[in-house]
C-alpha cells in the first residue's frame, strides 16, 4: 500500500462503507462523528495532531436533497465548511511538516481524494465534461460546488464527480425512462476510488457509466420496477433533479488506459 495511514470520513455512510469493508485500502481509521465532527476545526485538527495521516478519502457530505432544500444551513456546514475544515487541517499539517524539515528535500503531502457530485452540472444537456461550466440545479449540487473550492487550495488533491446506486438496495417502486445518468454501482465506484488515490491524477475528474435513462439503469437489477415520467416523480418531491446528468468520461477511460498500458510495460 502506498499511504500507511488513510483517514476516511463518512465511514457509517453508504459508500464509506463500502470502501471500508472492500479490502483495497489497508489501514482506514474511519471514525465515529463523536470522534471527529468535521464541521467543527478543533476537534478536525486534534485528530490530526493525534494520528499521523498519510492519505484523506473524503466521503462525508449531507447528501439528502430534500435535507439540503429544508436546511441549507446543516447543508452548507457539513459539506462546505466540513470540506474546509479538513483542507485547512491538511495545510496545516503540510506546513508544519515543512518548517520542521526546512532545507530537506523530503516534506510530506497529503493525498486528498474528495467525493464530488454529477449535480454539480446543470443537468438539462447530458454528456458533460469537466471543462463544461458549473451550474448546480440544486441546493445539494451547490454545496457541493461549494466543497470543491477548497480543495482545489492543496497540493495532492483528485476530485472526483460521480454518481452511484447499489445494486442490492433499490428501494423506490418507479423510476424515470426519460431522465438519463452516468451512474454506476457502488462497487466500481469503489475500485475506481482506489485507483485515483493510489495514482499520481491531480485534478477534477468524472467517474461513471455509461448513459443510460434510470429506468433501464435499475430494471436489471429489480425487475419489478415501474416506468414514470420524470415530471411524475418531481411533483412528489421539494427540489430540482437532472434531465440529463450523463459524464462525457474520456478522462477517465483515457487514464485507465494509460494505466494499464504502463502497468504492462511494468512501469507501475
Amino acid at each position: 500500500m502506498k499511504y500507511k495511514k488513510i483517514l476516511l470520513t463518512g465511514g457509517s455512510g453508504k459508500l464509506g462503507q463500502a470502501i471500508a469493508s472492500s479490502g483495497y485500502f489497508g489501514l482506514l481509521l474511519a471514525p465515529s462523528r463523536k470522534e471527529l465532527d468535521i464541521t467543527k476545526f478543533s476537534t478536525v485538527e486534534r485528530f490530526f495532531n493525534k494520528h499521523s495521516i498519510d492519505a484523506v478519502v473524503h466521503c462525508a457530505a449531507l447528501a439528502r436533497m430534500a435535507e439540503c432544500e429544508e436546511d441549507p444551513v446543516k447543508a452548507i456546514s457539513a459539506n462546505i465548511i466540513g470540506t474546509s475544515n479538513l483542507v485547512m487541517a491538511v495545510l496545516s499539517e503540510e506546513k508544519k511538516s515543512k518548517e520542521k524539515n526546512k532545507g530537506k528535500e523530503l516534506q510530506k503531502k497529503i493525498r486528498f481524494i474528495h467525493i464530488s457530485t454529477d449535480g454539480v452540472y446543470a443537468g438539462t444537456k447530458g454528456n458533460y465534461s469537466e471543462k463544461d461550466a458549473a451550474i448546480p440545479y440544486n441546493k445539494y449540487g451547490w454545496t457541493k460546488l461549494g466543497a470543491e473550492c477548497p480543495v482545489n487550495l492543496l497540493s495532492d488533491f483528485c476530485i472526483i464527480r460521480t454518481s452511484f446506486f447499489d445494486p442490492k438496495n433499490i428501494k423506490f417502486e418507479e423510476s424515470a425512462v426519460d431522465a438519463y445518468s452516468s451512474k454506476m454501482p457502488i462497487n466500481e465506484l469503489v475500485k475506481a476510488i482506489h485507483i485515483m488515490l493510489e495514482s499520481g491524477f491531480i485534478g477534477t475528474i468524472n467517474i461513471g457509466a455509461d448513459k443510460r435513462s434510470d429506468y433501464e439503469r435499475y430494471k436489471g437489477f429489480k425487475p419489478s420496477l415501474k416506468p414514470c415520467r420524470l415530471k411524475d416523480i418531481l411533483n412528489k418531491v421539494p427540489f430540482n433533479m437532472a434531465y440529463d446528468a450523463s459524464l462525457n468520461t474520456e478522462l477517465w477511460i483515457d487514464f485507465q488506459s494509460n494505466r494499464k498500458q504502463a502497468k504492462n510495460n511494468n512501469k507501475i
